[in-house]
């Protein structure tokens, strides 16, 4: 027998985990790229068989060649040949806290642009994320990968290095787990002197775990460099002793059997605490980086790009790549999460805020070019969702004082009612001036506008020394001449009085019909038929009756709300479903950091508030809404001396708007926080209506079924907080969000985090983990202090959440109807425009590509369905997630259009990529 059948085979990955910003910002940390990756390619020049793996992520390629781009060519050059693997990301994200179409966009990326380079790392190199999402078996295999590669979530059943990955629709890849995570070989060359040892021993060590496969070692941390003397120090090794091979994490990879159904299964997602931290507490740090990530992602996927590609003659491509690589780079792992410095964070919601200023561009272009369809004196009103809706909006409209109720006229003619919130103020302006002075006045008009609107006349009575403007929305046909007024004010002397009046006009609450991802015009008329005696269409919103508020209560027939003593909710649902004390506030001290929570030692809950307002319902028949305000003494801060909050305390207060709308069976909530205090975290609890062991959440295309506990085994205490993305639900209470948030299902309640407050990014000595996952440095902006919001809607219900139907839910909450003002003739003709319908599937994206509509859809179900699209289309066809012809759709049939409708057989939690054209 030889030494080496005797030796323990390694295969040695050098590489580097690069954060792009973390506990230095940006382009702090760029510096230091630049300078590894010139190391980097000199070495890998210099000797052949020196390998690098550049993190799975094109990011770090990208910030590279900014500084270098006369070295694209020797990128190139190292990829083609096999000794740099690059891609298949385009950054390494937090799979919980973006959208699942972020995560399907980030993959279309990076692929893309490591292809330009040569070939992508055909592995789904997910090293360091805090956890992984049940869909990410899908994603990547529906991508065309074989392979995943993962560090943190694998639970204690996986006993080797390898394990088959499923998703919730059964499709799987073969998962490499990093046992001891992606630095395992990383002490190894600490000191050369030891190196053969070290080597030999890690080999031996691991050995029992990869069988007969090699053992995998991962030589590289974060933001290192190997050493230069590493092909030598390998190649001085005896294989007597350890047989080393230098290779890319895709050629070792490459090497294993995609398809070994020898494998153990692991289900779904991957939370487990068992082998490595997760951190959870990143799931709740610095909340206003989650809740600008999901306005922006909802205004460049719902809204920017459904309508240019449905309504717009000119694909804005440029500005939606803009956006969506803004989202795509926010949604690093050390970005999104809130778990680096305050610069970093600031960073951050300036990169997030640009993505949504960019696809509010774009839909505000498209809903411009349709507005001059539209006659001034109407409102167009556009559908997000691919399903027909009546619903709310509410809009400014000129509405003469003598009309006493206002209905608004729909292009067939029909009449839906419009509620009245505030009659706009018709005297803008009324200020004295010398004669001499009236000419220095009109400085303010700019072109025909002033004071926000648009001058429709003017008068100068010299008799009565007024000079008047009239202002309405839209100026008129009638030009506009400043200097007809300039000429006729010139040589004005004593006191003139300067007036300005808006036409007439209201702030309405109206309710629309608008076909799916459609649009239509709305038209204020006088008067109208009670809501009581609306057509059928409009009687399926009112359900059983308008909006009524009466003392402390409202209800609309589905649902009903009433404010308590206590300045809690009972919130009860039609079909008897009753949830008690909604909206109970919980205070609790936090000793931890931005990873982890941890309650101080001895705690001090705070749940009595100090002060208490309950106001009193307003409103209907469409909307109506009450609030409550508490007023609470919270802990100044935690003595971490003493391992207890401090006796003095600062004021903080919760506000709490209750909104309920006509045809909703949920009620819509609205968290307004003032915190001065530090060290702490505030939940909002909703009680359950009936005992649950599990919850539901609603993530990254699937819903999780979760129970109330973690494992753990590893060095953090598995604390039974999870991520919910659109919805989270346990016993017949659903939570419906705006936004990733942090839950936790306790006996009688689901406790929703809503304010976190920490000061350190991480702490060595740390109560709940056993090792920092940081530098220790203070990060005073994460106690958010100040004001903060939340928004989510509340849905008692009977059934499960499936029947309760939430995802429909949850799409009419998150994506309302956008309106604007028409701004076309006044004998333009009403108009209504089918877009495109969707039933059976949730639509996930609507874009152009290649001079087709690309529709991204998920069975959002645990049985199988049949998604039916209908549009002016007549071709359809099953394309790859990436948008390649090479589908992995399972070797579907082909799509079969029928007179503008498909029908496209989907499994449960099936995503599917279609392809339509005219």
């Amino acid at each position: 027998m030889t030494a080496r059948a005797h030796a323990p085979a390694v295969s040695l990955v050098p590489h580097t985990h690069w954060d792009r910003e973390w506990y230095e910002p940006f382009q702090r940390f760029r510096l230091r790229l630049v300078d590894l990756l010139d190391e980097v390619l000199d070495r890998a020049e210099a000797d052949e068989r020196f390998r690098f793996t550049l993190d799975g992520q094109m990011a770090a390629v990208d910030d590279y060649l900014e500084v270098r781009p006369e070295h694209r060519d020797r990128v190139l050059r190292l990829v083609r040949s096999g000794q740099l693997a690059v891609g298949p990301w385009q950054i390494l994200l937090d799979e919980f806290l973006c959208s699942g179409e972020n995560i399907i966009r980030n993959l279309e990326l990076g692929h893309r642009r490591a292809t330009e380079l040569g070939s992508p790392m055909p592995v789904g190199y997910l090293p360091d994320m805090f956890g992984h999402c049940a869909q990410m078996p899908q994603i990547l295999s529906a991508a065309g990968l074989d392979h995943a590669c993962v560090w943190r979530g694998v639970p204690a059943g996986v006993p080797g290095h390898a394990f088959r990955w499923q998703a919730p629709d059964g499709s799987s890849v073969r998962t490499e787990y990093l046992a001891g995570g992606y630095g395992n070989a990383a002490y190894v060359f600490s000191d050369p002197g030891h190196f053969a040892g070290r080597m030999a021993d890690l080999g031996r060590r691991l050995a029992p775990a990869f069988g007969a496969d090699p053992v995998l070692a991962m030589y590289g941390t974060d933001h290192s460099a190997p050493v230069g003397s590493l092909v030598k120090l390998v190649a001085g090794l005896d294989p007597a002793d350890v047989d080393v091979t230098i290779t890319t994490l895709a050629d070792y990879i490459g090497e294993r059997d995609p398809h070994d159904r020898s494998l153990p299964v692991v289900e779904g997602e991957l939370r487990s605490h068992a082998h490595a931290n997760i951190l959870p507490g990143v799931l709740s740090v610095r909340p206003h980086l989650k809740q600008a990530l999901a306005r922006s992602e909802r205004l460049v996927e719902r809204y920017a790009e459904p309508f240019a590609a449905l309504w717009s003659a000119e694909w804005p491509e440029k500005f939606l790549d803009m956006a969506w690589w803004r989202l795509i780079d926010a949604s690093g792992h050390d970005s999104v999460t809130g778990c680096g410095v305050d610069e970093t964070a600031t960073q951050v919601f300036a990169r997030i805020s640009e993505a949504g200023h960019l696809g509010q561009a774009v839909r505000d272009r498209v809903a411009g070019g349709l507005a001059r369809q539209v006659s001034r004196d109407a409102v167009l009103v556009l559908n997000p969702t691919p399903a027909a809706r009546e619903d709310l909006v509410t809009v400014d409209l000129e509405v003469p004082d003598e009309w006493e109720d206002v209905a608004v006229e729909l292009p067939d003619g029909s009449r839906l009612p419009a509620q009245t919130e505030v009659r706009g103020e018709r005297l803008l302006l009324s200020e004295a001036l010398p004669g001499e002075e009236l000419p220095a006045f009109l400085p303010r008009v700019h072109g025909r506008e002033l004071f926000g609107s648009e001058i429709t006349h003017w008068t100068c009575d010299n008799e009565r020394r007024v000079l008047e403007f009239g202002v309405a929305r839209h100026g008129g046909d009638t030009p506009f001449d400043v200097e007809a007024v300039r000429t006729a004010v010139t040589g004005a002397s004593g006191d003139w009085t300067v007036r300005i009046t808006r036409a007439a006009h209201r702030t309405l609450t109206c309710l629309a019909r608008v076909p799916a991802l459609g649009w239509t015009s709305l038209r204020p008329v006088p008067g109208g038929r009670p809501v009581e005696q609306a057509d059928a269409r409009t009687e399926a919103v009112l359900g059983s009756g308008t909006v009524r508020a009466e003392g402390r209560t409202l209800s609309n027939g589905l649902v009903s709300v009433t404010a308590l003593d206590d300045g809690t909710l009972r919130v009860t649902s039609a079909d008897g479903t009753v949830l008690d004390g909604v909206g109970r506030i919980v205070d609790g001290g936090d000793r931890g950091d931005s990873y982890n929570y941890a309650p101080p030692g001895t705690d001090q809950l705070v749940e009595t508030p100090r002060s208490l307002r309950v106001g009193t319902a307003v409103g209907g028949p469409l909307r109506a809404s009450l609030t409550v305000e508490r007023g609470y003494d919270w802990p100044e801060a935690v003595d971490r001396a003493a391992d207890r909050r401090t006796a003095t305390t600062r004021p903080g207060s919760v506000r709490l708007d209750v909104e309920l709308r006509v045809g909703e069976p949920f009620v819509r909530l609205g968290l307004t926080l003032d915190n001065a205090s530090l060290d702490h975290r505030v939940r909002c609890h909703v009680p359950l209506a009936r005992p649950a062991n599990s919850s539901h959440a609603e993530g990254q295309f699937a819903v999780v079924e979760r129970g109330r506990t973690a494992e753990g085994g590893f060095s953090e205490r598995p604390v039974p907080t999870f991520p919910a993305h659109g919805f989270v639900d346990a016993g017949g209470a659903g939570l419906l969000l705006t936004q990733a948030c942090e839950y936790e299902l306790l006996d009688d309640e689901i406790a929703l985090t809503v304010l976190r407050g920490t000061g350190w990014l991480s702490r060595n000595i740390h109560p709940y983990r056993a090792e920092p996952a940081g530098p220790q440095l203070p990060v005073p902006a994460a106690q958010m202090t100040g004001t903060s919001t939340v928004s989510f809607a509340v849905l008692p219900h009977a059934g499960d959440w499936h029947e309760a139907g939430l995802v429909e839910a949850g799409e009419h909450f998150r994506h309302p109807l956008h309106a604007a003002p028409g701004t076309g003739p006044l004998e333009a003709p009403p108009a209504s425009h089918d877009g495109l319908s969707v039933e059976g599937a949730v639509m996930t994206s609507l874009r152009r590509r290649d001079g087709e509509l690309e529709l991204r859809l998920v069975a959002a179900s645990p049985e199988p369905a049949t998604a039916v699209v209908r549009g002016a289309f007549r071709g359809a066809r099953r394309v790859g997630l990436l948008g390649d012809d090479d589908s992995r759709a399972d070797g579907a049939d082909a799509p079969v259009v029928d007179a503008g409708t498909v029908r496209i057989p989907l499994r449960a939690w099936e995503i599917a990529t279609v392809r339509l054209s005219e």
